[in-house]
Order: C-alpha cells, then sequence, then structure tokens
C-alpha cells in the first residue's frame, strides 16, 4: 500500500455497521467501531469523548480476522443526550486525528465530531419513505364548484384572477399571487392512484390555511382549510383517503409571519391596547411595523410574546397541536422560513421557540414528522432537540445542481440565480460531506432530499431537459442519505423557471408525458423502497475528480456502489478499494443491466461512458 492510500481506507458513520443499531437512551453502553484497511499503519486507536466537558480516551481493540479491511472497537456509555467523539490515531510517523471531517494531523474542535444522541424521538416511518411536494392551486382541479371566480374579491388591493387549466402562470408582477387555477384537496384525493403506482408514500401540501392569496403563505386564519380548497371536510376526507393507502401528510405553516388581514393583525393596528398588539413589532402604530423581509401583506410574529406562544404551540389548544389531533391527524409540519422565526434584532428567541414547538408536537405526537425550511446553514437546529430535518437545499441539491448544470441558486446577495462554471467534482463531495459531519447521523437519515421545490427552477429548466443529466440527478436523489422529495410533475417532464414559472399546473395528459423519465422515476423509488442501504445504510466517498463521483452505501446485508457523471473524463475504471472490496468482488448493476468485477482494486465503468448513473450492488 503506498503511503498514502491507508488514509483513503478509513472510515466510520453512524450507520449500523460502525454504531450499534437501535434507540440508546441515556444509561445505555454501544460499541463504536472504526474500520481501515489491512496494512494501515496504526499502532494504537482511542476513542476521544467529553463527559460532562471533560476530554476522556478510551484505546479501541483491534478485532481477530484477514479480511480486506481491519476494525477497532470500543465500547462508549451514552451519559448524555449528544455524546461527541472523534478518533485518536497513533502511528510511527505520528499521530493523527479522524473526525466526521475527516483526517487531520493537526487537532480539531469539537464541533466537526461525530454525534451520537441518546433517547431522542424519531419518526422511524421517515426513513422508508418517497415524499411528493404539491402546490395545491395546480396539481388538480377536483370541484370546479369550489374554485375562485375572477374579481370576486380582492388579494392586497389586486383582484383575483380565475386561469384555465392549460395557461401557463403570469409572470411576477402580473398575476403572482392573485391567479387561481383551480387545484384543490378534492383533486388530490382523485389522483392518489397515480401517485401510489409511481411509488410515493408521503405527501407534503403547500399552505392549505385560509389565505387571500393562491400559495398561501400569507395565513389569514391558522384555524381552517380555505374553502376554495374544499375546507375542512376535504382534509378530512384526503385524510382518510391517504389512511386507506397507508401513505402519510405532511402540512406546510408560517409561525413566522401571518396575512395583515389576519384578525391578529387587524385588531392590533385598530387599537394598541388590544390583546394581540403584542403578538407584533410596531415601530409607528399602526403604519409601521416589523414584516417578513419588508414586505407590508406578512406582519412578523413577535415571540416575546408569552400569548402568542400559547397559541401557535405550548398551549392544549395551540394552532400546531390541533391538526395533529383527530380528524386530521396530520403526520408532521414543515416550518416556512424557520430560520428567521423568534429572531428579530437583538430578539434572538429562535432556538428556544423551536425546542418549544418540538416539545408541543411531540406530546402530541412522538412519531410526527419536524421538518424545518432553511435556505442556508440549518445544522443548528439538527442536534436533536429541535427539527428533524432541514429542506436540505445546501447539504444535498444546490451543490448538486451547480456540478450537474453550473446553475448557482445561492440567491440575490450573490447574484441570484445565475449560471457560473460548473461545481469541480471535489467541491460537491466537500460540501455534502462538510453538512453531513455537522448533524447527528440520525438526523443525517431523516434530512428532507429534494432536487426542486416551488421556490426554485424546476431541474428539467435548469438542466436543458437532458436525459442523462436528469437521470445522473434523479438517482443521487434516491441514493443519498435522507429522505427523497419529489416536485409534482418532476416525474414527467414539467418544466419551468423561477416563482411563479414552477408552479405551473399539472399535466394530466398523458401524450405529453414524458414516459422514460416517469419510468425511470419509478424504478428509482423502487429500488430505494426495497434496499436497506439505501434508506438506513452508511456513506462514504470513493471518488470525486473530473467528472465523475462515487460513493458506498452499505448495511449489514447489503453493499452499493452508486456512481454519476456529468460527462465523459476518461475515467474507464472508478477505485473501490477504500471500501474494503477484494479483487474479485462481483458486482451487478441495477439500473441497466450488467456485471463486473473488481480488478486491481477498480470497478470498470462498461455501459456509462458519458453523463449519467449506475447502482452497482455487491453480488459475491
Amino acid at each position: 500500500m503506498s503511503p498514502n492510500r491507508w488514509q483513503e481506507t478509513l472510515h466510520h458513520d453512524g450507520s449500523a455497521q460502525y454504531v450499534t443499531p437501535g434507540s440508546h437512551p441515556i444509561g445505555s453502553t454501544v460499541t463504536i467501531r472504526l474500520r481501515a484497511g489491512r496494512d494501515a499503519p496504526l499502532e494504537q486507536v482511542y476513542l476521544r469523548t467529553a463527559p460532562d466537558g471533560e476530554e476522556d480516551a478510551t484505546l479501541m481493540q483491534r478485532e481477530p480476522g484477514d479480511g480486506p479491511a481491519c476494525w477497532w472497537r470500543a465500547e462508549l456509555r451514552l451519559t448524555m443526550p449528544r455524546t461527541e467523539y472523534r478518533f485518536y490515531l497513533v502511528t510511527a510517523e505520528g499521530t493523527w486525528w479522524y473526525s466526521a471531517a475527516g483526517l487531520t494531523r493537526h487537532n480539531v474542535p469539537d464541533a466537526t465530531d461525530f454525534k451520537l444522541l441518546a433517547g431522542v424521538q424519531t419518526p422511524e416511518w421517515v426513513r422508508d419513505s418517497v415524499f411528493y411536494q404539491i402546490f395545491p392551486d395546480t396539481f388538480w382541479d377536483g370541484d370546479p364548484s369550489n374554485n375562485v371566480r375572477s374579481g370576486e374579491r380582492l388579494c392586497y388591493g389586486r383582484p383575483v384572477i380565475a386561469r384555465r387549466w392549460d395557461e401557463l402562470p403570469l409572470g411576477r408582477g402580473q398575476g403572482h399571487g392573485v391567479e387561481f387555477f383551480g387545484g384543490d384537496l378534492a383533486g388530490i384525493v382523485q389522483r392518489l392512484d397515480y401517485l401510489q403506482d409511481l411509488g410515493v408514500t408521503a405527501l407534503y401540501l403547500n399552505p392549505i390555511f385560509t389565505s387571500p392569496s393562491n400559495h398561501r403563505y400569507d395565513i389569514a386564519d391558522f384555524t381552517a382549510v380555505d374553502p376554495h380548497l374544499g375546507g375542512d371536510e376535504a382534509l378530512i376526507a384526503l385524510r382518510q383517503a391517504l389512511d386507506a393507502r397507508g401513505m402519510r401528510l405532511v402540512l406546510d405553516i408560517t409561525p413566522n409571519h401571518c396575512s395583515m388581514i389576519h384578525p391578529w393583525f387587524v385588531a392590533a393596528q385598530a387599537d394598541p391596547a388590544a390583546p394581540t398588539a403584542e403578538y407584533f413589532t410596531f415601530h409607528e402604530h399602526p403604519a409601521k411595523y416589523e414584516a417578513w423581509m419588508g414586505v407590508r401583506s406578512l406582519p412578523k410574529l413577535d415571540y416575546r410574546s408569552a400569548a402568542l406562544r400559547e397559541e401557535m404551540y405550548a398551549g392544549q389548544g395551540a394552532i400546531l397541536r390541533r391538526w395533529l389531533r383527530p380528524p386530521f391527524r396530520i403526520d408532521g409540519w414543515r416550518l416556512d422560513v424557520a430560520n428567521m422565526m423568534g429572531r428579530l434584532g437583538a430578539s434572538l428567541l429562535t432556538h428556544k421557540v423551536g425546542r418549544g414547538i418540538r416539545r408541543a408536537v411531540k406530546e402530541e405526537n412522538p412519531d410526527a414528522y419536524l421538518l424545518g425550511e432553511h435556505y442556508f446553514d440549518g445544522t443548528p437546529y439538527l442536534q436533536g432537540d429541535e427539527l428533524d430535518a432541514s429542506m436540505n437545499y445546501q447539504g444535498f441539491a444546490f451543490p448538486l445542481l451547480a456540478w450537474l448544470s453550473g446553475f448557482d441558486l445561492t440567491g440575490a446577495p450573490f447574484g441570484g440565480w445565475v449560471s457560473r462554471p460548473p461545481l469541480p467534482t471535489e467541491a460537491l463531495a466537500a460540501q455534502w460531506r462538510a453538512y453531513l459531519a455537522a448533524i447527528p447521523w440520525a438526523i443525517a437519515l431523516q434530512q428532507f432530499n429534494l432536487l426542486g421545490t416551488h421556490d426554485t427552477p424546476r431541474v428539467a429548466t435548469l438542466l436543458g431537459d437532458d436525459e442523462a443529466r436528469i437521470r445522473a440527478a434523479a438517482t443521487l436523489l434516491m441514493t443519498f442519505p435522507g429522505v427523497p422529495s419529489i416536485y409534482y410533475g418532476d416525474e414527467i417532464g414539467l418544466s419551468g423557471d423561477g416563482d411563479p414559472d414552477n408552479r405551473r399546473p399539472m399535466i394530466w395528459d398523458e401524450a405529453r408525458w414524458n414516459h422514460a423519465r416517469r419510468a425511470l422515476f419509478q424504478r428509482l423509488i423502487a429500488l430505494r423502497r426495497g434496499s436497506p442501504a439505501l434508506r438506513e445504510g452508511g456513506f462514504q466517498v470513493l471518488h470525486a475528480a473530473g467528472d465523475t463521483l462515487a460513493f458506498l452505501r452499505e448495511a449489514s446485508d447489503e453493499r452499493l456502489i452508486v456512481v454519476a457523471r456529468r460527462g465523459d473524463d476518461g475515467l474507464r475504471e472508478v477505485p473501490v478499494a477504500a471500501a474494503a472490496l477484494r479483487d474479485g468482488t462481483r458486482l451487478r448493476e441495477l439500473l441497466g443491466g450488467g456485471e463486473a468485477t473488481v480488478i486491481g482494486g477498480t470497478l470498470p465503468l462498461a455501459g456509462l461512458d458519458g453523463a449519467g448513473a449506475q447502482v452497482w450492488r455487491v453480488v459475491g
């Protein structure tokens, strides 16, 4: 083995191969294992922890065996809700530190440590799920009798517009928020057979509560389903229809703000002594008040108010509790702009509010999924005491799309959604690993992975309808650690630029579908749902250079190697020795067929000369 190759063979993550599987209460003992190449020059290995803040080291024992890898193990007693640990390696050439951020000669901050949760409530059903995101107004019109009629009311001074299903959304300055296509909850019920056939097991709906706009992120009543979507009875009917199919339901809510026509705000504007006036921040009453991003129609909620906290989540009759109870029984919440909730200047209540919301939601249903929107670094909210997951833009989607398309979705402060040189493959892998390193493994497995949403251009548009690159994107969505979510219509080739063009009506004329793309999604969904390695297995990057990426997903009874390419970089075999695969190991490709054998520590890339993806399973 070359002097540096042994370093590539080091691996640890929180999966069952490396940490005793199962729920771990405080006081329990778990086994921690580290894998290294058989020839790695390790003389001693220590497990470094910090119980109650004081550094401790446990000498690990080398397991007997003669395979291509050697294993080191130690027993660790869990005394805290979150235990952080890393490894200290002793070699003849010096010492090394190995943490979730990788291998270094220098000591590293505790923030990069591996993290193990004890006694945390995680929604076990989520790991086995495939989500489908629906923008209700444009999915399907199941009951035309409840449709919005043109001019029937105003939406912030502008008359609402009824649109035909075959029309495209008007531009952002023309119809944004005021145009309605007629989609409703009855339409979702009518299309559940389609979703079940696709393989979907859970729905995430954009807001459905009473609101003046079509997107409904300006909620005017948190206690009622919008009549134009069918009202409360339609939600009950959807719940029953989902129950009959064993499917789950997550709803979207805006705990950061409400509509300016919400009765709370109307009363607060009318009278500064009104009980709800403390729910908001008035700089000069009644006209100058804090609003989301300065948008006056969205007054920001002020969580310094104990009464507001009772109303939203803490009280027994609170809004976030209400919808978790019968007859609605939703399975979780997606919290809009969770990064801003409870934050305003010197008032930094975000984590206090986040922990309070978690307590309330888990009291109602310990198995509920608590998902937060966070465009940036959401990892501080993902430590086991707040969110179960965030919408994984930075830890998965944005670097992937920048790698495949060169399109940078970072946001307005950096020039907006613009085309730049594609992200290097090494940088893609580095960003993925950095965001995985910052959170416990139990959280990583329930992160909400996506290729696009109602807030981003559609993947088909970003990738120029390039089938090979879309195949790579879809394959990575279904094989990366976490929970995949499909934005409605992506599976049939629906296109669209930024909001509102990305919210086009769903196409139900099958003659206009991209059937090959739908078949790909269907096959990938079936693969993920049937694979223990993809649902809960470990993750190790094996190669990231040129235009080729390869990683290992492994469970106790399954090992998969995923290879994705954005083009032909001349590589004809991908190195897999770091996965501890012997020469002569046979693998079968699961998407296109074919078999290959590991030779000289490499896997031949037969059948993948350009962009695309393969999934190889070890068979012998």
